[in-house]
């Protein structure tokens, strides 16, 4: 029960002008309902029903746990992203052949602007780690076939010249065999290195035997399978030939599709590398070739934690409003049974905003432990999951220090209707009941 407080006093009632004696009537002070006791009411109210009480806070728990929990895992994602991005893209340059530009007799003049030691040249450049040219070499209805009988189960499939040095900028992991070098290519040596799904399409799985493909008539020795790339995996899908190799049997780059160079270098180190490159390869003509540095680190994290932040800040959301769903109804079933409770202390003298602080506190009360308690598991579950990962864990202190305010939040938000209907109960019809 609680302690409804209140003096009752007299006062002197005159009965008229006829003389008769006056009357002494009781009067009784209006109820007050004191911070203390409404603390005291709230914590009564859940350690009474104590298994009622954590399911309704279990709402809230897994509302900011969840809550919590997304966040610290978005921050940790967004650090990760940035620094795979930092190890990979921020480390990687391309120069573009743009010899002759609008004009096609010049384009023609100059097929190919790198030089024949363009991965020395860069490499030569400080903060470069590896660097290589490239093109598709254009075939038309050539194919591609391991046996040697023309026509005999040939392929369309892609081959690309590349130098020695962009085998190894392009980061391929060799699963048999091994890459070609500077001595095939300088020597036009018919050799090539394909990726593990093309050899196996080619039906080639072992190199004991020394296969070969042959790329219309030409027979190439197979000297190495790459499992992977760890960049331009799309090498993977091709047959890759020396640059040498494919100038002596098909020319130069078509003009349609002009070489290419990728240069990997040191972190920190690719804008200015890229400003360097021109000058570097193409002294006499640095306009010929246009290099393309990589996006700003700094731009590309905002977006990518602003996306992160926004989608998963929704299913935060959508979490909390669930957990406020579960605490709305387990408090108006809480009102529904005790609607006797609620008769006897109207008839006591309890006013309507006194039960209304009775169950906005039991439902703040249960919110703020819920809130807590989330905390801490969305705390542990992202410190958890970045050590299963080997991630750094990231948690912004506000949202650990919000969190608590946000279950208390909730759980106000959903005792409103629960309370208001309580304050509606009327003493004599709760009490027939």
């Amino acid at each position: 029960m609680s302690r409804l407080r209140g003096s009752t006093g007299w006062r002197r009632r005159n009965r008229g002008g006829d003389g008769a004696a006056p009357t002494i009537a009781p009067t009784i002070a209006p109820s007050r309902l004191s911070v203390r006791d409404l603390l005291s009411e709230a914590l009564a109210g859940m350690l009474q029903r104590p298994a009622r009480s954590a399911l309704t806070g279990l709402g809230t728990v897994l509302g900011v746990g969840t809550f919590v929990a997304i966040l610290g895992l978005t921050a940790t994602a967004s650090s990760q992203i940035d620094s795979r991005f930092n190890a990979l893209t921020a480390t990687e340059v391309s120069v573009q052949d743009t010899a002759g530009g609008g004009d096609p007799q010049l384009a023609r003049q100059v097929p190919n602007a790198f030089p024949k030691d363009a991965d020395t040249r860069a490499g030569a450049l400080n903060g470069v780690t590896a660097a290589g040219v490239f093109w598709p070499v254009p075939l038309g209805e050539t194919t591609v076939r391991s046996a040697p009988v023309a026509g005999a189960g040939g392929e369309r499939i892609p081959v690309v010249a590349a130098s020695p040095g962009m085998l190894r900028a392009a980061g391929l992991t060799l699963g048999a065999g091994r890459a070609y070098d500077a001595f095939h290519d300088g020597r036009a040596e018919q050799v090539a290195v394909l990726g593990s799904a093309m050899a196996a399409r080619l039906g080639i799985t072992t190199l004991e035997s020394r296969p070969a493909v042959f790329i219309g008539d030409h027979p190439f020795t197979v000297v190495g399978i790459a499992g992977g790339a760890e960049r331009k995996p799309d090498l993977l899908l091709s047959v890759i030939v020396p640059r040498g190799t494919a100038e002596r049997l098909w020319g130069p780059p078509d003009n349609a599709q002009r070489a290419r160079m990728l240069v990997v270098t040191e972190l920190g180190a690719a804008r200015q590398v890229a400003s360097e490159l021109p000058l570097a390869l193409r002294p006499d003509h640095p306009d010929w070739l246009t290099p393309a540095p990589p996006p700003d680190p700094r731009t590309l994290r905002a977006g990518v934690t602003s996306d992160l932040d926004q989608l998963f800040l929704l299913l935060a959301a959508i979490c909390l409003v669930i957990g406020a769903v579960g605490i709305a109804n387990t408090t108006l079933v809480a009102v529904l049974e005790r609607t006797g409770e609620i008769g006897l202390r109207r008839a006591l003298g309890a006013r309507g905003r006194h039960i209304t602080a009775q169950f906005l506190a039991e439902s703040a009360a249960q919110g703020a432990v819920g809130g807590l308690v989330g905390t801490t598991l969305g705390t542990l579950t992202v410190v958890g999951v970045s050590a299963l990962r080997d991630w750094t864990p990231v948690m912004s202190p506000l949202t650990v220090a919000v969190a608590p305010l946000i279950g208390l939040v909730t759980g106000v938000l959903a005792g409103l209707y629960p309370a208001w209907r309580a304050s509606r109960t009327q003493p004599a019809e709760a009490l027939r009941r």
